[in-house]
């Protein structure tokens, strides 16, 4: 546990792995904190990489900051972990709004990265209206009254079925999050459009998606890769909105591969 600062706010992060060993920056989705990593985050370290990750602000530990956001802060808050670490330049995993603050940290200082990978993202994901209609909701009810759909969009139907347990635990994780940094990142997301960024891309990217996923479906991260010149794109079937918590097996195959033919 090490806690870092960026932008007068205390963030909390981990480092796992081999301290030498080349570096990998697990970027959190919406509403999560850096638990969601845990299984791959393993089986990262234990294939001989050093693996970062940490809280957005008002997520998990981490301090919050005031409203509004914005993509290029999240960025910013990404390199200052990266600093914190001694870490010049890694592959980085962005998961849904992680994709866009990836996209931004390419666009923003692209010799830090080794390579990009967008889980369960895209260069924009909905509307302002879409975005501005849920900050409305939560501030009026508060996140209680959207955690059930939250998790029907987090999850497939198959894995809410079989793990009723940790279920209620993400659910529980999710109601832990800060109101104000839950609601920043919202704003941030309703500003972000990254299509030009994406498009310019000059580096190794991979984009992942879920069959089942109901927050961004897969359609619309295809499209995301197809506007991204030389990303590949992976499909996983049976997964939701999080991979790396329903098949962690999976995206650590595919991670593996993709490193090894970007090298």
């Amino acid at each position: 546990m090490k806690m870092i600062l960026s932008g007068g706010v205390w963030l909390h992060a981990r480092s796992d792995g081999p301290q030498e060993a080349p570096a990998v920056l697990l970027l959190n989705s919406l509403g999560t904190d850096l638990r969601i990593w845990e299984a791959l985050a393993s089986g990262l370290a234990a294939a001989g990489f050093r693996v970062i990750r940490f809280d957005k602000p008002g997520h998990g530990l981490s301090g919050s900051r005031p409203r509004p956001y914005a993509m290029q802060g999240l960025a910013q808050d990404a390199f200052a972990v990266l600093d914190g670490f001694g870490i010049d330049k890694a592959h980085v995993v962005g998961l849904s709004i992680g994709g866009q603050i990836a996209l931004a940290m390419a666009a923003a200082r692209p010799g830090r990265l080794a390579s990009l990978v967008l889980s369960n993202s895209a260069p924009k994901i909905g509307s302002p209206e879409m975005w501005r209609a849920r900050i409305a909701g939560i501030e009026a009810e508060g996140l209680e009254g959207v955690a059930d759909g939250v998790m029907e969009r987090w999850f497939s139907p198959a894995y809410r079925a079989a793990e009723p347990g940790l279920l209620s635990a993400w659910r529980s994780m999710f109601l832990r999050c800060g109101l104000e940094g839950y609601l920043g990142c919202c704003e941030a997301l309703a500003a972000s459009d990254l299509t030009a960024e994406a498009a310019a891309l000059r580096l190794p990217v991979h984009v992942v998606g879920g069959s089942e996923d109901g927050a961004t479906p897969p359609d619309l991260v295809r499209e995301a890769a197809a506007r991204i010149p030389g990303a590949g794109f992976t499909l996983i079937e049976g997964a939701g909105h999080l991979p790396c918590v329903e098949t962690p097996e999976a995206v650590l195959k595919l991670l593996r591969a993709f490193w090894g033919r970007a090298s």
